[in-house]
C-alpha cells in the first residue's frame, strides 16, 4: 500500500476541498457529457480491436448500455422498481444460522455487505467489489424478477441544485420513493472516524419514514451497525439479528451541493491520474474534512439505514448511487486505458487497518449468497470482459 508524502497529502486534501463555484457547474456538467462520450468511444473501440483486448463474447452488437434514471421513460423506471419489490419478496438464500435477521432475497445482498464492509472500503477492492457486488443485484433482477433492462444510475450533479425535486426522489411512482416525513429540531449529521476529527454534515428535510413512491411500504430488516445520529453518537449492533423497521430517509440538497456536484465529479476525474489519488479522494480521505463524491451520494440519502456504511444497501437507491460511482471509475478507466485499466492500489483492510497484503490482480472475492461466483480482481476490471458486457450513456 502506498504512503502519501506530506506534499502529496496536501495536494490531495487541495483536491478533494475545492469548492465548487455554483456559476460554473453547468459548464462542468458539458465537461463530464464530453469526457463520458469519450470513454465510450475509447471502450467501444478497444472492444473492436480483437489484438489487443482478452477472448470475450461481448461485441458491439449485444452490449447493455446503461442510463441514468432521469432518462429512461416512466416504463422502464416503474419496470425496475417492480423487479426490486419482486426481489424483496422472494425467499433468501442466506441460512438464518449466518445472518438470524434475513428474510429475502434483497436481504442477501445487504447481509454480505454487512459482513465484508471492513475489507471493501478503502481497500484495494473497493472498486471492483461494489461493481461486481452491483451487477450481479442487475443480474438477480434480471434472471429471478424478469427484469428486461439494465441497471440504472443516478447522476449526483444533476440533481445537486434541488435533490428532493430530482426524479430519483421526488415521491412520485416513477421515482425512487421520496424523502422521510420531516422531523424538526434535529442538528448536524455526525460522522465519527476514531483517530480523526468529527465531521458535521447539516441535516437534510426530512428524516423519518419514506411515506410515498414505491418503496413507502418498505420493511427494512437488518441492521444497525453504525449508524450516525443527528447531534452526535450512533446506534450500533451486530446489523445481522432480525430489526424490522421502514425505511427512513434525510434527503437534502446541501449535501449533495457540497460534495456530489458536477464540478466534484469533474475535478476527481480530471485531477487524479493515479488509481490510489482518484480511490481516495472518491471515498473522501480521512480528516481533510471531504466525504468525497462517494460520501456525497450515500449522506445525500442519508437516514435509516442509508447512512449506515454497513447497511446502506437496505435502501434501494444504494444501486443506483454505486452504478454512478462505477461509471465515473469507468470513465477513469477509459480515459487512458493503457495505463488505467488494470491500475490497483490498497490493501484488503479499511484503511490498512490490520495491516494487509496488497491487493493484487490475482486477489480473489466473494459476495456470498448474493450471487456470483468467487472470483479474481483481474476479471473485474473492464467492464467489456470476463463477466461483463455494459457501457453507460
Amino acid at each position: 500500500m502506498r504512503l502519501l508524502t506530506p506534499v502529496s497529502f496536501a495536494l490531495l486534501i487541495a483536491a478533494a476541498l475545492a469548492a465548487p463555484r455554483p456559476d460554473d457547474d453547468s459548464n462542468a456538467l458539458a465537461l463530464l457529457d464530453q469526457l463520458s462520450q469519450e470513454a465510450s468511444d475509447n471502450a467501444l473501440a478497444a472492444l473492436a480491436n480483437t489484438t489487443t483486448k482478452r477472448a470475450t463474447t461481448c461485441t458491439k452488437s449485444n452490449i447493455s448500455v446503461r442510463k441514468e434514471w432521469g432518462t429512461l421513460s416512466a416504463q422502464e423506471r416503474i419496470a425496475y422498481t417492480n423487479a426490486v419489490l419482486c426481489l424483496q419478496g422472494k425467499a433468501a438464500l442466506t441460512p438464518t444460522s449466518l445472518i438470524p435477521g434475513v428474510r429475502s432475497r434483497y436481504d442477501d445482498f445487504v447481509g454480505t455487505h454487512i459482513n465484508q464492509t471492513l475489507n471493501i472500503h478503502y481497500t484495494g477492492t473497493f472498486l471492483a467489489w461494489h461493481r461486481y457486488f452491483t451487477w450481479n443485484y442487475e443480474q438477480a433482477l434480471r434472471n429471478e424478477c424478469g427484469y428486461t433492462g439494465t441497471q440504472p444510475y443516478w447522476n449526483w450533479g444533476l440533481s445537486s441544485s434541488n435533490t428532493p425535486a430530482s426524479p430519483v426522489f421526488d415521491g412520485s411512482a416513477t421515482s425512487m420513493s421520496g424523502n422521510g416525513e420531516y422531523i424538526a429540531g434535529r442538528g448536524p449529521l455526525v460522522l465519527a472516524l476514531e483517530s480523526y476529527p468529527d465531521l458535521y454534515l447539516p441535516a437534510g428535510t426530512g428524516g423519518g419514514c419514506v411515506t410515498s413512491g414505491p418503496f413507502k411500504n418498505m420493511t427494512v430488516n437488518l441492521g444497525p451497525v453504525s449508524l450516525p445520529l443527528n447531534g452526535g453518537g450512533s446506534l450500533t449492533g451486530t446489523g445481522l439479528d432480525y430489526n424490522p423497521r421502514c425505511l427512513k430517509r434525510d434527503i437534502g440538497t446541501a449535501v449533495n451541493q457540497l460534495y456530489a456536484n458536477c464540478t466534484s465529479i469533474v475535478n476527481l476525474i480530471t485531477q487524479n491520474n493515479d488509481i490510489w489519488d482518484f480511490e481516495m479522494v472518491m471515498q473522501g480521505i480521512p480528516g481533510s474534512g471531504s466525504i468525497g463524491v462517494h460520501g456525497g451520494g450515500h449522506y445525500t440519502i442519508a437516514g435509516d439505514p442509508g447512512a449506515d456504511v454497513f447497511t446502506s444497501p437496505g435502501d434501494p437507491a444504494f444501486y443506483l448511487h454505486h452504478s454512478m460511482i462505477d461509471r465515473v471509475w469507468w470513465i477513469w478507466q477509459n480515459l487512458d486505458l493503457a495505463n488505467r485499466q488494470n491500475a490497483i492500489s490498497g490493501t484488503g483492510t479499511f484503511l490498512n487497518y490490520p495491516p494487509s497484503a496488497n491487493t493484487t490482480l490475482d486477489t480473489v472475492i466473494n459476495i456470498g449468497y448474493a450471487g456470483g461466483t468467487s472470483i479474481a480482481m483481474s476479471e473485474l476490471m473492464s467492464t467489456t470482459e470476463g463477466p461483463f458486457c455494459y457501457t453507460y450513456e
